[in-house]
């Protein structure tokens, strides 16, 4: 991507990436020292990965778990900071192992420099993953 991409476009295309299951051009958005943190992970689960290389080892394995068809009601806000965004949406799709539904609403808070990804704090719902039997929907329908 070049360096002149605005933070929405950049997201836009990390989402295309992420249906096309190109997890190495995914990674390749992110700034060598870019850190990606999770408030609300559950015990157990990373809460901040430091570094483009710790990101690419989390996000290797995602799609031999999730299937995603698509990123429906995606909502892009821009912010004070030009560099910053929020994104609410939501990732539809399958989990692999149980071929179940997957449902799942984000919030999400990206900062973007030098058109690199260097900040991505994950808004999602812990609740989904820990719920036995649960179909990821947390869109709230």
């Amino acid at each position: 991507m070049p360096v002149s991409t605005s933070p929405a476009d950049l997201y836009r295309h990390s989402l295309r990436l992420l249906l096309d299951k190109d997890i190495p051009g995914w990674v390749g958005l992110w700034a060598e020292d870019g850190v990606m943190e999770f408030p609300f992970a559950p015990h157990g689960w990373p809460k901040r990965l430091e570094g483009r290389e710790a990101i690419a080892a989390y996000m290797r394995p995602y799609p031999d778990h999730i299937d995603l068809h698509d990123f429906p009601d995606l909502r892009i806000h821009q912010t004070t900071d030009p560099e910053t965004i929020v994104v609410e949406m939501r990732g539809v799709g399958r989990l692999v192992e149980t071929d179940s539904p997957f449902d799942m609403a984000y919030i999400a808070v990206v900062a973007v420099r030098h058109g690199r990804i260097i900040s991505y704090r994950d808004y999602w719902n812990p609740l989904a993953v820990l719920e036995p039997g649960t179909d990821f929907v947390g869109s709230g329908r």
